[in-house]
């Protein structure tokens, strides 16, 4: 059996020390924004857009150094992580999987506006570090990620205009 494979872009957004998730309806967990990547996409824009779409807050993206130069391309920003996901398998074998590229961004506020036909505001929330670890729909994965996330956001250098 062939395995397909697409592409996603996963964003952990977090704001004053906690990180945002939603209630994901078909899978039935807690989940950050993100999507398929679309056909014309690099990854960086893709969660951008889906971060956009599914929240509509003004996100930065972490950017992490990048150091290759290049004759005839440019090097990508890496993504925090990338994460290798079985979707569906058959008898035994995985038919389709997710590779998804995980970032960390910082929301310049919490005023949420999902575009329509997104889950709607309610669906959201925010969780500090002790939440993530004791509430009972987060993935052991989700828990590390988003404090991860958390840590990096709040440990970065400010502007101090």
């Amino acid at each position: 059996m062939e395995t397909t494979r697409h592409f996603t872009a996963t964003t952990y957004v977090v704001h004053d020390g906690e990180c945002l998730l939603h209630d994901h309806d078909r899978l039935g967990m807690l989940l950050p924004p993100g999507g398929h990547l679309d056909r014309d996409e690099l990854p960086r824009e893709a969660a951008m857009r889906e971060i956009h779409e599914e929240t509509g807050l003004d996100v930065t993206l972490l950017e992490p150094e990048t150091s290759i130069d290049a004759d005839f391309g440019r090097e990508l920003a890496p993504a925090e992580h990338t994460m290798l996901y079985d979707i569906d398998s058959f008898d035994g074998e995985v038919a389709h999987q997710h590779i998804d590229f995980v970032y960390y961004g910082e929301a310049s506020d919490r005023d949420l506006a999902p575009d329509d036909g997104e889950r709607v505001t309610d669906c959201w929330r925010w969780f500090s570090p002790d939440e993530l670890r004791t509430h009972d729909g987060v993935t052991e994965e989700v828990v590390t990620l988003g404090i991860e996330a958390i840590e990096r956001v709040e440990s970065r250098p400010r502007n101090r205009d």
